[in-house]
């Protein structure tokens, strides 16, 4: 015999099993449905100090416009580009763009490379002439060719034909004022003194290494002098970014090394030195001497430091170390052993943590953030105490 109270319970499991809504739930997963928004960050954009100091005339530096265009919905590389165009064409910022410190024989070559971290593309140019904002045609490179780099007159060729307006000359006066004095301190014998006074030339001594390694400390000699700035001794602005999206991208844009041999290309143009970008990880660009970044591929060395676990600030320290190491030519070290140059980094992950690091805390001490409490700077962290020359 069936009772009335087993009649009534049965009956509504039979009704419940029936309904849409519980076969529904029987044939759902047990885990939880995956999300169809994808996750949000909040935007960061992360620079060297050219990034904060310079304006063109106007009310934003680079790491405020590319914040701003990236909060407004447009594309983080647009958005960047857009910032480093600012001190590309300040003729106050004499490491980059017009104006900048040309080479030894006072003309102006440009590098500049891009990373579009979402869509893994790149594009760069090197030792390229008559454009004032090589990170363009960088982007140009990047979307309209196969190829991700471009260099000397190639490189402006192409620029011309994706219309780009080429110029005989990007000097200033005071660049080339500044070339002037450089020649006559490296060649007095032939260059002399604006004022009249003829400069004795300097006898060679036994063991002198010769005119680059003259040409090196003349310029570095008017960098402690103080007419030209360290910065733009050395020459570079990276920026980094990550949209609201998490999507991550990177830009360098330099002249280079004040008073290089003609043709002499540095990191800020190569793929995994002057920049390096994983959408998946994160991204990190480099300021300083090329050539030690070069030798190590340090942004990569970091991005993939990330990948493993690091945080920003460990993983850039970590290619500091690397650089240090690796520095042995007794030309290329201090009395005290360690490298006799600078080098810093700009670093950012895919969580929006950023850090930037140096060799030295000295000459340039700060680099710019701008998130959305506003451009700030703040100092580096130093893998050495003092600076490269002590």
């Amino acid at each position: 015999m069936i009772t009335r109270r087993d009649f009534v319970k049965s009956a509504s499991a039979s009704l419940a099993a029936a309904s849409p809504l519980a076969a529904l739930a029987q044939s759902a997963p047990a885990r939880a449905p995956e999300l169809l928004v994808k996750r949000t960050v909040r935007p960061v954009v992360i620079s060297d100090y050219s990034g904060w100091e310079f304006k063109n005339g106007g009310t934003e530096n680079a790491v405020q416009r590319a914040f701003r265009l990236i909060t407004e919905g447009k594309d983080v590389l647009d958005a960047l580009i857009a910032g480093v165009n600012i001190p590309e064409l300040d003729p106050l910022e004499t490491g980059i763009g017009y104006g900048a410190l040309p080479n030894a024989d006072g003309v102006v070559q440009l590098d500049a490379s891009c990373m579009h971290g979402p869509s893994k593309r790149a594009g760069a140019v090197a030792c390229i002439e008559g454009v004032r904002t090589p990170s363009l045609v960088a982007k140009a490179v990047m979307d309209h060719t196969d190829h991700h780099l471009l260099s000397g007159a190639g490189a402006q060729q192409f620029a011309r034909g994706m219309g780009f307006t080429i110029e005989g000359d990007l000097n200033t006066e005071t660049s080339r004022r500044l070339w002037r004095e450089w020649k006559r301190r490296v060649d007095p014998a032939h260059w002399l003194d604006p004022n009249g006074k003829e400069r004795q030339p300097r006898p060679k001594q036994e063991g002198d290494p010769g005119l680059v390694a003259r040409g090196l400390a003349a310029g570095r000699a008017m960098v402690r002098e103080g007419l030209i700035r360290e910065g733009s001794f050395w020459g570079t602005i990276n920026c980094d970014a990550i949209g609201p999206n998490g999507d991550i991208c990177g830009v360098t844009t330099t002249s280079g090394l004040a008073w290089k041999i003609p043709g002499r290309t540095g990191d800020s143009p190569i793929l995994g030195a002057g920049l390096y970008v994983d959408n998946e990880v994160g991204a990190a660009g480099s300021t300083g001497r090329g050539e030690a970044n070069l030798y190590n591929l340090s942004s990569f060395l970091i991005v993939e430091g990330m990948r493993r676990g690091l945080s920003p600030k460990d993983a850039g320290l970590e290619a500091l170390r690397r650089i240090r190491a690796n520095t042995v030519e007794a030309r290329l070290l201090n009395a005290k052993g360690n490298p006799n140059f600078n080098i810093r980094f700009f670093v950012l992950n895919k969580s929006g943590e950023y850090a930037g690091v140096a060799m030295y805390r000295a000459g340039e001490t700060k680099y710019a953030v701008c998130t959305e409490n506003g451009a700030q700077v703040l100092d580096f962290e130093p893998l050495l105490p003092g600076g490269p020359e002590e």
